[in-house]
C-alpha cells in the first residue's frame, strides 16, 4: 500500500505565510484562523443569542466586527456572523460551535474556503480607496463590510486604525494578494 504524506500549504501555496513590506504598509497571510458561518434558524435568534452571550462569542451589529478570545465574529446578513477563533484550538471549529448552539443554529465551516491577509500600517486609506469603494476615512474601527477588490467578493474588516484584514475567496488568494501588492506599489 502506497504511503502518502500530505503537509498542508497556505492558500498562496508555500509552507509558510507569506509577508510583503512596500513602503509604510505590510500585508501577511494569515493561516491560523478557524471560521465557521453561524445563522440563527427560524425564531431561534433569542436562543443564539443567549448561546453566544454564556460562551463568550461575540454576535455584532450589522457592518461591524468584535474581537474576543478565543472568539471573534463580524456580521454577515440578517441574523447571521462569521465566527472566527485560533486554528490550533478550533481546528474543527464546527463541531465546537455545534456544542454551543445545539440546533438554535445552522452552522457552516468555512476555514478553507476563504483567505485572509492582514494589512498593517499607516495611511491604510490610501491604499484601500484605490482597491474598493469603502471609505476607510470614515470608518471606525470594529468596521466590518462586504466589498469588490479586483472583481472578487470580499470582507474588509478594521479592526484598528493600522490594521485591516482582507478576507477572499482561497480560489483566488494569488489574485487578491497581487491586487493587494499592485496597489501598494502604485501609492508608497
Amino acid at each position: 500500500m502506497a504511503e502518502h504524506r500530505l503537509k498542508p500549504l497556505t492558500a498562496l501555496g508555500h509552507d509558510h505565510p507569506e509577508r510583503v513590506t512596500i513602503g509604510p504598509v505590510t500585508m501577511t497571510e494569515v493561516a491560523d484562523v478557524a471560521l465557521a458561518s453561524v445563522t440563527a434558524r427560524m425564531g431561534r435568534l433569542p436562543d443564539v443569542q443567549g448561546a453566544a452571550a454564556a460562551a463568550g462569542i461575540p454576535l455584532p451589529a450589522p457592518g461591524h466586527w468584535q474581537g474576543g478570545s478565543p472568539y471573534g465574529a463580524f456580521w454577515l446578513a440578517t441574523e447571521s456572523w462569521m465566527v472566527e477563533a485560533p486554528f490550533a484550538s478550533h481546528e474543527d471549529i464546527r463541531a465546537l460551535l455545534l456544542q454551543v448552539f445545539g440546533d438554535a443554529a445552522s452552522i457552516t465551516e468555512q476555514t478553507d474556503a476563504w483567505a485572509r491577509f492582514d494589512v498593517a500600517g499607516h495611511h491604510l486609506h490610501d491604499l484601500f480607496e484605490r482597491l474598493c469603494a469603502v471609505d476607510l476615512r470614515a470608518g471606525q474601527p470594529g468596521l466590518a463590510t462586504r466589498t469588490v477588490i479586483d472583481h472578487l467578493g470580499c470582507y474588509l474588516i478594521l479592526r484598528d486604525e493600522s490594521l485591516v484584514s482582507v478576507i477572499g475567496p482561497r480560489s483566488s488568494a494569488a489574485v487578491l494578494f497581487h491586487a493587494l501588492e499592485t496597489a501598494a506599489h502604485s501609492v508608497f
